[in-house]
């Protein structure tokens, strides 16, 4: 405890004097009573002693009671230790007695008030503008990359609208900040960001024309210094809207605006112009571009380029050196195949580092690919020698792989320009190389074999390639074609499953597959395996003829007819496509539909002659014979052998009144085939009715004598099967199957069945449907010989 004792009266008190009288200068408080002095000795002791205190107002500040003086402790008022001036220590918290036990240290007298929670704090009073303006722009970015990150997952709509919001705003934040005074804090860089993040959206939703006014907005601002570098995203609008000069224009704009320091920029411009070129056929300038950058900073995509625009001028010489400069360019990630072998176990081994070398050196070996392959059968006179300079200048370049696939593209070419035996004779040379190579070699060996229909050498060669590479999938496809061919069902789809298991989206595995299913009558399976290929590949015709065919001969015609009409929304003016959805209509009794794709079919193919026939029937029958001699008309210039055309022309002028012309064309049959009895018969009967009776008993004459020859044993006709009858009920139409050998050659014909080729022989004969063919008897003739002109309704399929 910090204390001093004093004596009374002594030199040493510091309050020696103090408040002695009211005379002297008055420390006390102004106006108010004299203080009392010290206590005597005869008191009760002295105290602690008092410190000095403060001076507010020009006196001692008081702690007593209202009497404004210092209370003694003689006196009667009682004794309070606080009523004393305050020292130095105690305003620190100190005092002579020292703290209570368990007391706590409370120098801002606080102890006395009941503790709580702390109050909650003040709301804060309404945002002034420049807060609220501070929020907005808060607002604006956070748009900002919303759109940003929308556009990064493929939602470009999403960031599109994005980008317009975070443009409202950003203009709200601008009038607000003006309207408040607040226009030194417009933050361009602000507005800098969501225009060109608008532009952006603009361009990847390929709204060109707003994203051009956008790009253009921003370009024109002088504020923004850089901004002309944007004139680059101009140029590419351009140039994805095909306007190419307009691209070449701003990508040289945006070249100016690019410092010295910014080499690969500039390069990627040039590229960009030189592509423009290539795009207008200017060569010669896109040659300028390209050659630029690799004399500065060469790389495989302009190398590349160039080397196409060498191909395209034809240039030899420099095809060679251009390739050989693609060759020279130096790729970091060469090694990235020996790196990932050497490091197998390493846990980093699908790093992103390793995936991005994998994927450059991919593309690497594309350009190094396209190239050789582009370049080896043009770039000399001699195809051979062409390769042959290309696998060298490959295998000195360290590309061996590259090498040999050279050598198995040049056996390629060989068989597409069917030189065969070049290509066997280069295939053959990998027999004693590399497996890999024996592989692929024999692969392609059994390939060739199997289309020069040497089915045993095919077989031995896919089985060669299968050694190597049991899982092969081209091998097993060829070795059971050859198992097709030879009519081993069973064992092609084995091969074809195996196939299948070993490459589950092999589509000549499935295909085949569902042929032999097919063949087999398994239309079910056949069916589901050809709706999978064209879940895989939809835009496959052949696919699309083969489900509708399983329809069909399942007898699932709206199926069929739905599938078929598919196939001609593909190849729209195929005319058998047409003409076989115009029989699926005869089955389902709507003539008008039938005749309608078969009119279709004769348009885009006037020389079916089941079209032919069906439709000059089809008029027949309807009693259009004028429409129908246009059909017979053309059916006889197709086959100027076949009398029946000759026979049915002349019957359509005969029923629709015009004997004399028929009677015209009967002598002219008549005089090619005498022996024909049909047209004897017809000649009778008109020259009765145009009243020839001197012509009518030559005519009868000739007919006794054929009719005679024919019933003599031995005679061609005699021994011919009866003419079917007009009753009969047509024979079912066989299965068409395209892969049947006497299918190869002939194809499919619309309408090819035998009801509509007895159908045209049944329009010969001008029967009268239902009963039995009149006879004209000798030496007379039937009165009744015009009753044959009705045609019966089994003239026309059902």
């Amino acid at each position: 405890h910090l204390e001093r004792m004093y004596s009374p009266g002594g030199d040493d008190d510091l309050y020696d004097g103090y408040n002695q009288g009211s005379g002297g200068p008055g420390f006390g408080p102004p106006g108010g009573a004299p203080m009392m002095p010290p206590p005597s000795a005869s008191g009760g002791g002295y105290g602690r002693v008092p410190g000095t205190a403060s001076l507010r107002g020009g006196g001692l500040a008081s702690r007593g009671g209202p009497g404004g003086g210092l209370v003694s402790r003689m006196g009667n008022a009682p004794v309070q230790e606080e009523n004393r001036p305050m020292t130095a220590v105690r305003a620190a918290g100190y005092t002579s007695a020292g703290p209570k036990p368990g007391a706590v240290f409370d120098p801002t007298g606080a102890g006395n008030v009941a503790r709580g929670p702390a109050p909650p704090l003040q709301k804060r009073a309404d945002n002034s503008p420049e807060d609220m303006c501070r929020e907005v722009e808060k607002e604006v970015n956070a748009l900002i990359e919303e759109s940003a990150l929308l556009a990064s997952q493929k939602h470009h709509a999403g960031a599109l609208d994005r980008a317009k919001e975070a443009g409202k705003r950003e203009r709200y934040l601008c009038k607000q900040r003006e309207q408040n005074g607040l226009a030194d804090q417009i933050n361009i860089d602000l507005t800098y960001s969501v225009c060109f993040n608008l532009a952006n959206q603009y361009h990847t939703n390929s709204m060109y024309t707003e994203a051009l006014n956008t790009y253009s907005l921003i370009v024109k601002n002088k504020q923004y210094a850089q901004s002309g570098r944007l004139r680059v995203n101009m140029g590419n609008i351009y140039y994805e809207q095909q306007k190419y000069p307009a691209a070449i224009k701003m990508y040289r704009m945006a070249l100016d605006q690019i410092p010295n320091t910014g080499k690969e920029v500039k390069h990627k411009i040039v590229r960009n112009i030189g592509n423009a070129f290539v795009r207008l056929g200017q060569f010669q300038d896109a040659l300028a571009s390209y050659e630029q950058i690799m004399e500065g900073s060469p790389d495989l995509q302009t190398g590349f380029n160039l080397v196409l625009c060498y191909y395209a001028l034809g240039d030899r010489e420099r095809m060679r050196k251009g390739f050989s400069r693609l060759l020279s360019v130096r790729q970091v990630n060469a090694d990235a195949e020996d790196l990932d072998q050497a490091e197998g176990g390493d846990v980093l081994d699908d790093d992103g580092l390793k995936q991005a070398l994998r994927e450059r050196q991919k593309q690497t070996q594309k350009y190094l690919s396209m190239a050789a392959k582009l370049l080896a059968p043009v770039i000399d006179k001699d195809i051979v020698a062409g390769f042959d300079f290309v696998g060298d200048a490959l295998r000195l370049a360290n590309q061996p792989t590259l090498a040999t696939e050279m050598q198995i593209g040049k056996a390629l070419f060989f068989m597409r320009s069917r030189q065969f035996d070049k290509a066997i004779e280069t295939l053959k040379s990998y027999e004693r190389k590399e497996q890999t190579l024996v592989a692929h070699a024999a692969t392609n060996l059994s390939f060739i074999y199997f289309h020069e229909g040497d089915y045993q050498s095919a077989v031995k060669y896919a089985d060669i390639a299968m050694k190597h590479n049991r899982y092969n999938a081209k091998a097993l496809v060829n070795k059971g074609n050859c198992m097709f061919m030879r009519g081993e069902l069973e064992a092609a789809r084995s091969m074809y499953h195996e196939a299948m298991g070993a490459e589950a989206d092999c589509l000549e595995a499935i295909y085949n597959l569902g042929i032999v299913n097919k063949r087999l009558g398994e239309n079910v399976a056949a069916l589901g395996l050809f709706e999978k290929l064209n879940s895989i590949i939809p835009n496959s015709i052949e696919v699309v003829w083969q489900i509708a065919d399983l329809f069909d001969n399942s007898n699932q015609s709206r199926s069929a007819i739905k599938w078929f009409k598919i196939l001609n929304a593909r190849v729209e003016t195929d005319p058998a496509v047409l003409a076989r959805i115009g029989n699926i209509y005869l089955k389902e009794e709507d003539e008008a539909s039938a005749f309608h794709y078969h009119q279709e079919s004769y348009r885009y193919y006037p020389v079916n002659m089941n079209v032919i026939s069906w439709l000059g029937a089809y008029f027949v029958k309807n009693e259009m014979y004028e429409k129908a001699v246009t059909y017979f008309e053309r059916a006889a210039q197709i086959q100027p052998s076949e009398v029946k055309w000759k026979l049915m022309v002349a019957s359509c002028h005969r029923r629709s009144g015009d004997y004399q012309l028929a009677f015209e064309i009967y002598r002219a049959i008549h005089s090619d085939y005498p022996d024909n009895i049909e047209c004897l018969r017809y000649l009778v009967h008109i020259c009765d009715d145009l009243g020839k009776k001197d012509q009518v008993h030559e005519y009868v004459v000739k007919l006794r004598k054929a009719e005679r020859a024919m019933e003599q044993p031995g005679h061609p006709a005699a021994q011919a099967p009866e003419p079917e009858p007009m009753h009969q009920a047509p024979p079912q139409q066989p299965m068409y199957d395209e892969n049947l050998p006497r299918n190869h050659e002939q194809g499919y014909t619309a309408g090819e069945s035998a009801y509509e080729q007895s159908l045209v022989a049944k329009a010969g004969h001008d029967g009268k449907s239902g009963g039995p063919q009149k006879k004209v008897a000798a030496g007379g003739v039937d009165d009744d010989h015009f009753a044959d002109v009705s045609l019966g309704d089994d003239l026309l399929p059902p």
